[in-house]
Parts: structure tokens; sequence; C-alpha cells
């Protein structure tokens, strides 16, 4: 286990006791009141991927969101599942389906979202993971989707698939 320290870990009022191991990672919303597990590898982790879409840019305050996508079944509630609080998108940017958005009551991190397109599955913010040091492996980004949204001084992330509209399965196999 990775235990806590200067390296790679944010030091923020209740959200230092993060932690990592081979196969799970701990994701903690900015004030520390909502705390998940959530799995580093197969069958539970599906991707990670970066998102260039309208609707992500907007809910993530950003000009993109990087995202880790899981089965919903190895996404484990520690503390503040009631702390959470929804949002509900009724028509996407893409396929006119409703994505629900959950979000802490208290510091308003946006913590994952779950879609009726994606059923089964949640797409977490990678910048909640406590270990910030596995972004630069484990959870380094296979894919980059809606490339045509991408800012002009946003260059393509380095060994990731580049691909216009929404990722599949077929575009991030082979990829570490």
């Amino acid at each position: 286990m990775t235990s806590f320290d200067d390296r790679g870990f944010p030091v923020v009022h209740l959200s230092d006791d993060g932690w990592s191991t081979e196969e799970e990672a701990t994701a903690t919303c900015f004030c520390g009141a909502v705390q998940l597990i959530l799995p580093l590898q197969k069958p539970g982790l599906i991707n990670r991927h970066i998102c260039h879409c309208t609707d992500c840019r907007k809910i993530g305050s950003a000009f993109y969101q990087s995202n880790i996508t899981v089965l919903s079944t190895h996404l484990k509630h520690i503390r503040g599942s009631e702390a959470l609080t929804t949002f509900n998108e009724t028509k996407t940017i893409r396929a006119s389906t409703s994505m629900e958005n959950y979000f802490c009551k208290t510091c308003g991190t946006l913590m994952y979202r779950r879609g009726e397109r994606f059923p089964g599955l949640t797409i977490l913010r990678t910048g909640t993971v406590d270990d910030l040091g596995l972004a630069e492996g484990r959870l380094r980004p296979q894919v980059e989707q809606f490339i045509e949204r991408r800012v002009g001084w946003s260059k393509p992330i380095e060994g990731a698939a580049q691909v216009v509209g929404m990722h599949g399965p077929e575009d991030i196999e082979g990829i570490p």
C-alpha cells in the first residue's frame, strides 16, 4: 500500500487519508466528506479517457475532462454516500439521453456520472483520485474523444487514441 506523503497526495482538510494499492485506490471530494474506492484493474476498470465534449467542458468548468470508467458493481462508497446530491441532464450532447451527475453537497466536487446510455457503468473524474501519481501511469488516458471540440492550444496526448465523437472499445484495444 502506498502511504500518504507529499509526493502526490493532496493535503486538504479531510481528504488526507487517501491510499492506493495495485488493485484499488481512493477518490475523495475536496472537503473529504465523500470517499470512494475504485478498481485499478480489469474486470472493474473499463477505460481511462479524456473527453472534449461540450457537456464535460461545461459541467467540469474546464476545457476537457479526464475520466475513469468502471463497472458500477466495483465502485465502493467508504463514506459520504448521504453527502451526495444529484443533477440530472435530460438531454446529453451526443445521445439525447439522461446523465445523472453526483456532487458533494458540501464542496460541490463532481465525483462521478452515470448515464442511461451506459448501463452498469460509472464515469469518475480522475482528479478526485487521491494518489495523483496514478495519472502518470496506471490511470494515464488511453483515448481522447470528441477531439473535434478540443481547444486549439491543447495538443494530442502521446500514445492515446484520437477519436472524433465518442470512443468505442475497439478504439482502445491494445492500448495498456
